[in-house]
């Protein structure tokens, strides 16, 4: 059984009940194809969202070796439990419910939150605790291709169908704020399992070199206004891959208001104006963005700040 199996690092007690949580994410700053040493690779630049988060609750049981899950349409989930349980050679099942409050299907990041916060309940509950390259190999496992959450506090230029850091920025991003936003007319946002990869032109893939190097330099200077501009370029290539409602009347938007650029989710349906959080006026800022959006006929908005 789970809690008779011997610790991790000595002294660590193993606990019966595991639990962990994740918070989700709001689209990319960056997405695209980038040189490695691997030749070219996909990868992508998350951007947090602490307004969002799933927990996980890992009950291991003494009398099955299935994982029973409160939530049966959660599967990603549940084949996380199942692959981190084999990973850890522990010969048990077990019960596992997820509570979150992440929007499905808009680029949140609700599915990898939850298998993010899976893997560490379960983790937790073998008294161990895997590193952010544990949590990474597992998640793409579970779900073919994952956002870079478990980098909880640095950024990272993430393979997200590899499950593998490409670029370590060296820290977290700078403080932002964001107004973000729905795009899809209805709010139901994108169906990202039915999403093919992008399929980048000579010219796109030429354009996410010098975005890569405009990103080191915003986060060694702390230039908001720089990695504004690299979401904006983004932004503009994802648009012939998934096309954003009104991205000229969106840009027009952020330029008005003074925003330091816009971000979207590459295979959702949010949107971000990112602005400076030192701004003395940010609060005008904000409101008056929510107002020009809302005369686009936007009015599920959001706004939150990053740490």
């Amino acid at each position: 059984m789970l809690h008779e199996m011997s610790t991790g690092p000595a002294g660590t007690a193993v606990r019966i009940r595991g639990t962990h949580h994740s918070v989700g994410h709001h689209g990319e700053i960056l997405q695209g194809v980038f040189a490695s040493g691997r030749g070219l690779r996909r990868a992508l630049i998350t951007l947090p969202c602490p307004l969002y988060e799933s927990h996980a609750v890992f009950e291991p049981s003494g009398t099955t070796d299935e994982v029973v899950m409160l939530d049966p349409w959660r599967t990603k989930a549940r084949r996380a439990a199942e692959l981190t349980l084999r990973a850890l050679d522990v010969p048990t099942g077990g019960t596992l419910s997820l509570t979150s409050n992440i929007p499905p299907s808009r680029g949140f990041g609700s599915s990898t939150a939850d298998v993010v916060a899976t893997i560490g309940a379960v983790h937790e509950a073998a008294g161990r605790r895997p590193s952010p390259a544990r949590y990474a190999a597992l998640a793409v496992a579970a779900e073919t291709a994952s956002d870079a959450l478990m980098y909880a506090h640095r950024t990272v230029l993430f393979a997200h169908r590899e499950g593998e850091v490409v670029e370590d920025m060296g820290g977290p991003l700078m403080p932002l704020a964001v107004v973000g936003f729905g795009t899809s007319a209805d709010g139901t946002g994108t169906d990202t399992l039915d999403l093919p990869p992008a399929r980048y032109s000579v010219w796109e893939i030429e354009a996410f070199r010098p975005l890569l190097g405009s990103v080191r330099r915003a986060l060694r200077t702390g230039d908001v206004a720089l990695l504004g501009r690299v979401a904006t370029a983004s932004a503009r290539i994802n648009q012939r891959h998934l096309p954003v409602p009104g991205l000229a009347d969106l840009l027009r938007v952020g330029e008005a208001v003074g925003a330091a650029g816009l971000q979207v989710a590459h295979s959702g349906d949010v949107a971000g104006l990112i602005f400076d959080p030192a701004l003395p006026d940010l609060a005008t800022r904000a409101d008056l963005a929510r107002k020009r959006l809302a005369g686009l006929g936007i009015d599920d908005t959001w706004f939150f700040t990053t740490t």
